[in-house]
């Protein structure tokens, strides 16, 4: 089948009545989940719930899940002297933990050992099959068990041991390869390399960022053939080839399949229909081959579209290190949402990672960065807002217009209002080419002029003077007014501090949209008041270097 007609385009009709379908890798189970982890399911919960708050009646479909088949972890379960499915029970459900605590707004959990993705692996091994693109062949090569994966001689380099043994290893992980002859069946690769080629390079939204095509068209060149199946008396764990018991079928094919199976993948319904081709895969680098190669081709080969687009982020280091068990400097995300809040922890990665290179976490810098802007520049704003002192009636006043007219002739109140107005704008820019960092930053800068206009106009004084008194109420309404459309725009990044701050503003849970950011008019002085929320508001809590990672938020 040509690309042309893999790459359709629906028509109309079918596009208005499309469910986005935002996926995040399935985790491998052979460890507990670590903050790299947490970063690539925040950057696809981030941007479906994007995707619900500028459009709001719109239709997402959101899967997470679980790796759990392969060699490794048959050797891990017999490490800990237990079943496989029994060891991969314990480790998922610390995914599915990290998933709930950190309000990954998930609509499918996948796990690769349920009985009904056993059943569209099946579906879609026949599919493959009848459409003739596997074949059974025998086999040779360098085979790294680690990556469970073969590997051409120009893909491994030798290294020496500490007892000055050499030994090869793959040249992209490092991790060992051994020589395995064996019998496997084999995927037609190379007759789709045109194709996927044409695929990677049709827009530059196909494989974000740029730089992860160039390494794509790198990796297609050297791709041949691929091997689909294991001999099921060396990988035992994992699911039966059909009709042929005494082979497994490849790791990376089974898992792979799980986004088929988050939308009933052969089926009868419109689920699948309404959801195919996946609007967002969010993946991390060391998977992107499988990806943005293997992935399309399987899917060219089953007369299926490949996904729309690919998100590849880099990686986190910590302290400037690559995190690893010997180091003993893997973050877990658990422990530091006891000090730092869940959303302190969504905020910091989501503010500090940038997909085209590694991140470096550094808790002195998560305690910078939260306190200095979650907790003074929002935090505290809303707080000096809200406080009995200058707020006794708890509202966000209505004012008068010839009092705002006064206010808004002055240079900071002018550039507050411009910043508001054009903050909206902005942040969807942002967040449509999925840099957060960039929404924070823009988010930010307005709050830290909502700031200094605050000080500048002095509403402390303001409140001794009688006459004074309608411009308060200007002074609190505007900065209100910025804190409720800030909110607005940080729903993705931090949810429940947004839900929190959007409460106490009494912002209706139907007026939490991007179509609600402009409802307020300054130009025709459309003003309104509503009470406030009643319950005393701490956003967040300063943290200080003495809670040493003990808990001094609670959970967020």
């Amino acid at each position: 089948m040509c690309a042309k007609s893999i790459l359709c385009i629906r028509n109309l009709s079918l596009e208005a009545k499309s469910t986005k379908f935002f996926t995040t890798p399935i985790y491998y189970v052979n460890a507990n989940p670590h903050i790299g982890h947490l970063y690539s399911s925040l950057i696809a919960d981030a941007s479906k719930r994007w995707q619900q708050i500028f459009k709001k009646d719109s239709s997402v479909k959101f899967s997470t899940g679980c790796d759990e088949h392969g060699l490794k972890i048959q050797q891990a379960a017999q490490k800990n002297q237990t079943s496989p499915l029994h060891y991969c029970d314990k480790i998922s459900s610390r995914f599915k933990d990290l998933a709930d605590e950190f309000s990954i707004g998930y609509t499918d959990f996948i796990r690769t050992s349920d009985q009904k993705h056993k059943s569209t692996v099946e579906l879609f091994w026949k599919k493959l099959e009848d459409n003739n693109h596997i074949y059974l062949s025998n086999y040779e090569g360098w085979y790294c068990i680690q990556d469970e994966t073969f590997l051409k001689e120009s893909q491994i380099v030798e290294k020496t041991g500490d007892d000055g043994k050499k030994f090869l290893v793959s040249m992209e992980s490092g991790h060992p390869v051994e020589w395995t002859t064996e019998e496997n069946f084999m995927f037609k690769l190379s007759k789709f390399r045109s194709d996927i080629e044409h695929w990677i390079t049709r827009n530059e939204h196909t494989v974000r960022p740029k730089k992860f095509q160039k390494i794509l068209l790198d990796f297609l060149e050297q791709e041949e053939d691929l091997s689909v199946s294991r001999p099921s008396s060396r990988v035992r764990w994992g699911i039966p080839v059909p009709g042929r018991p005494s082979h497994t079928v490849y790791v990376w094919l089974d898992a792979l399949v799980n986004y088929l199976t988050a939308v009933g993948y052969g089926k009868e319904g419109e689920v699948f229909d309404r959801c195919w081709p996946p609007h967002l895969h969010v993946i991390g680098k060391d998977i992107l081959k499988f990806h943005g190669i293997y992935w399309p081709a399987f899917l060219m080969a089953a007369n299926l579209d490949p996904p729309k687009s690919i998100l590849c982020h880099s990686h986190w280091t910590v302290d400037g290190e690559k995190m690893s068990k010997s180091k003993g400097n893997v973050v877990c995300p658990f422990d530091r949402a006891q000090t730092y809040t869940t959303d302190g922890l969504r905020y910091f990665l989501l503010r500090e990672g940038v997909s085209h290179s590694d991140g470096n976490y550094s808790d002195t810098k998560v305690l910078r960065i939260l306190n200095s802007e979650l907790a003074d520049t929002l935090g505290n704003l809303l707080s000096r807002c809200c406080g009995t002192v200058l707020n006794p009636d708890q509202k966000f006043p209505k004012i008068d217009s010839q009092a705002f007219d006064r206010i808004s002739s002055l240079d900071c109140t002018k550039n507050l209002l411009e910043h508001v107005a054009k903050l909206p704008g902005i942040c969807r820019d942002h967040y449509e080419s999925l840099n957060f960092y960039k929404v924070a930053d823009a988010v930010m800068t307005t709050l830290h002029v909502a700031n200094l206009f605050f000080e500048t106009l002095k509403p402390w004084e303001l409140k001794k003077n009688s006459e004074s008194r309608e411009e308060l109420k200007v002074v609190l309404h505007v900065t209100l007014e910025t804190l409720r459309v800030s909110a607005i725009l940080l729903q993705p990044m931090i949810p429940r501090l947004s839900e929190t701050l959007l409460d106490k503003l009494a912002v209706g849970k139907g007026e939490r949209f991007f179509d609600d950011l402009d409802r307020f008019s300054w130009a025709q002085k459309e003003f309104e008041e509503r009470h406030l929320g009643m319950d005393k508001v701490v956003l967040f809590r300063r943290i200080s270097l003495g809670d040493d990672l003990k808990g001094s938020n609670r959970r967020k």
